[in-house]
């Protein structure tokens, strides 16, 4: 497993990430993590969708409650069927579902990496010092070609959400005027 020592900070302690760091035009790695149903949920629940990708250390925590929130909200407002807006984090599925109830937070599909950690290694965003994953955003177009990745390296920062919004919603206009 490919280790990227100094990858992410969190409170100043430098960590290490375990997986490849994904770049714009690779395919998108597969993966298996449980919904809050603990029904299994792959990529391919969502093939031929955009799909937005954040991956947060945990929904416990203010950063990444308020990040999946502003996800949540820009769903909404997008309303848009063919766009999966999905949250992963090690959170087990229940404080998952805690939180969706808690937030009614209908936009998300938020998935538990918990079991295996395969969302981690394969898209590099485990942290192995804490066995949490990275903050990043990634979004995946359908035919799975990752078409934006940003990993935030200080994990109490939030991820530009600007240029990851801007990638989802041109890649929905191209998929309108192609339908129409």
């Amino acid at each position: 497993m490919m280790e990227r020592k100094g990858a992410a900070i969190m409170k100043g302690q430098v960590l290490t990430v375990l997986g490849p760091e994904l770049k714009k035009g690779d395919r998108a790695p597969q993966f298996t993590c449980v919904d809050t149903k603990l029904n299994e949920y792959n990529l391919d629940k969502t093939n031929g969708k955009i799909r937005l990708i954040a991956s947060v250390p945990s929904l416990d925590t203010s950063v990444c409650r308020k990040e999946a929130l502003r996800f949540n909200d820009e769903a909404e407002k997008l309303d848009n069927p063919d766009v999966a807006w999905l949250i992963v984090s090690m959170d087990l599925p229940f404080a998952q579902k805690r939180f969706l109830g808690e937030e009614d937070a209908r936009g998300l599909t938020i998935i538990s990496d918990h079991t295996n950690a395969s969302f981690g290694e394969n898209w590099g965003v485990l942290v192995k010092d804490l066995r949490l994953l990275q903050r990043a955003v990634f979004v995946v177009d359908g035919n799975n070609v990752i078409r934006h990745a940003e990993y935030v390296r200080d994990m109490g920062e939030f991820p530009d959400f600007g240029a990851a919004l801007k990638v989802v919603r041109d890649l929905a206009e191209q998929e309108r005027r192609a339908a129409a």
